[in-house]
């Protein structure tokens, strides 16, 4: 009997360390993933690595200086401008990515044209899966893509979750079916406007997207295609209706609102 209890006290000491062991090496592995996996898109000092374009432009023209570098920080910046006249534009990364772990933070600032929408109010957002910056036509508003939509709060008194999935030019299935809504909301508490909010964006090309707001899965869909309205003046032969997107570029948004952009970093899933 007393060999038999010192056995079964062998036993549940070793599983209770395993039980610990692996509760550490999990926590580990999510807080101090090796540096080395992941590439910095944004080294902090130029732009020289991006291509902007905007709706009334040519691909490769940063109108007004809108998109600029302060502090280590991608600024979306309006000081320069007259008038909004709908030139939203886009600063893409020059290559395209297809299976990724997308990290950066972002915080709106206090500007905003007023001759802009209203629904451009403390919101802004990071294509991905899009078509490639160099076939997005000058009159075209929109590149055909899928966009983590950041919101943040405006103090209304309504609830305003950030991280949620628009589809210019595009689709996805949701909860298994196809869905037709132009924007769908995340799970996300609403956050003030100039707080940093650190964003993830997970992509398993053309079947798993997930969406993270501080640390915190919020949305979940799958199956990313061409198909759908909203985006206008794109070249027709580009928009093919039901075809799965694979890959695509990332793009940083500018439709009116201020924003920034720091600690932009990647890694392949590949």
């Amino acid at each position: 009997m007393k060999n038999y209890s010192f056995l079964l006290l062998i036993i549940f000491s070793t599983s209770f360390l395993a039980c610990k062991s692996d509760s550490k090496n999990d926590k580990k592995e999510e807080n101090n993933e090796p540096e080395n996996e992941w590439v910095a898109l944004f080294n902090g000092k130029t732009l020289d690595e991006w291509i902007p374009k905007f709706h009334h432009h040519e691909v490769g023209e940063n109108y007004a200086n809108t998109f600029r570098v302060k502090d280590g920080i991608i600024q979306v910046n309006y000081e320069d401008y007259t008038s909004f006249d709908e030139r939203y534009g886009h600063l893409f990364y020059k290559e395209p990515f297809s299976s990724y772990h997308l990290k950066f933070e972002y915080r709106f600032t206090g500007e905003w044209m007023e001759d802009a929408p209203e629904y451009t109010y403390r919101n802004s957002g990071v294509m991905f899966h899009s078509q490639a910056p160099e076939t997005i036509l000058k009159e075209q508003d929109w590149p055909i893509s899928v966009e983590y939509q950041m919101l943040a709060d405006a103090e209304d008194g309504n609830p305003r979750p950030t991280g949620n999935m628009c589809s210019p030019g595009t689709e996805v299935f949701f909860e298994d079916e196809m869905d037709p809504r132009h924007c769908i909301e995340s799970s996300s508490e609403t956050y003030a406007y100039d707080e940093w909010v650190k964003a993830e964006l997970i992509v398993y090309r053309d079947s798993l997207v997930i969406h993270k707001v501080n640390g915190k899965k919020v949305l979940e869909y799958t199956k990313p295609q061409i198909g759908g309205g909203v985006v206008n003046g794109f070249n027709p032969e580009i928009k093919k209706d039901g075809q799965l997107l694979t890959e695509g570029y990332i793009g940083l948004q500018a439709e009116g609102q201020g924003v920034e952009f720091k600690d932009i970093k990647i890694k392949n899933l590949e």
